[in-house]
Order: structure tokens, then C-alpha cells, then sequence
């Protein structure tokens, strides 16, 4: 769950693997893809969306894609899948089939996030150390 940086809106995504933002406090869902688009997210923590394309390989199942987090400075995303990947990307990424750095993590990662204290120099650092 993201809130935008005004906290007028509101973005889940369901179980059924859909992208639903709402206006708050109304909880009216918001449809208009125009409006949508010219949202500003406080966070992202999202797996779906136009901005998003990208991390999604050209094999992947909806399900294998487990968590996502876009860093402090908005410019760096991170992604958790069912593989034990934890994968590096530009964000906005929404060309498909985004190159990435990553790293072997466990059997499956469920959830993940930034410290704000992390630079993409270092996350780079920190990945390249790891010899995979």
C-alpha cells in the first residue's frame, strides 16, 4: 500500500493482481488513467504498473514477482521474487524486459526495502561483492 505525496491517493495491488488507487479520505476508487498518471508516490511498493513493466522477465509468471520498493531519492528499485533474486533497476522502468543486477537471496523473498541511507554506488558495491 503506497500513499502519494500529498496523501490524496491511495494504490494497492489486489490478489488478483490488479493495480487500484483510491482518493482518500472518500475511499472513492479512481479509474480516470489520465489522473492516475500524473499521481506523485510518496512510496512504491508496488509489482504492477505502467512504471513497473520492466521488472517482469519474459518468463515470469503473475505470481513469481513477490515484492518491490523504490528507493528515498525515487531514482533506484529493488525487487523480491520466488527464486531467491533480489534484482537492481532503474526506476521508471517501463520498457520490457529491463536489463538488472542482482543477487542470490533465499528460497523465496517475500518483502523488501531500501534504507535510505543507501546510494545506487553502494547498492552496486554491495551486489558486485557478493561473486554470484
Amino acid at each position: 500500500m503506497d500513499f502519494s505525496a500529498d496523501s490524496s491517493y491511495l494504490q494497492v495491488s489486489t490478489g488478483s493482481y490488479k493495480r487500484q488507487v483510491y482518493e482518500v479520505p472518500s475511499g472513492k476508487q479512481l479509474v480516470d488513467q489520465a489522473v492516475i498518471d500524473r499521481i506523485t508516490w510518496a512510496t512504491w511498493t508496488s509489482v504492477l504498473g505502467d512504471e513497473v513493466i520492466g521488472i517482469w522477465s519474459r518468463h515470469a509468471e503473475k505470481a513469481d514477482v513477490n515484492c518491490a520498493c523504490v528507493s528515498h531519492s525515487g531514482i533506484n528499485l529493488v525487487t523480491g521474487d520466488d527464486f531467491g533474486m533480489v534484482k537492481l533497476f532503474d526506476f521508471p522502468c517501463p520498457e520490457k524486459f529491463v536489463r538488472t543486477c542482482f543477487c542470490m537471496v533465499t528460497t523465496s523473498t517475500v518483502d523488501i526495502r531500501i534504507l535510505s541511507c543507501f546510494s545506487r554506488r553502494l547498492m552496486m558495491e554491495m551486489f558486485s561483492s557478493l561473486n554470484l
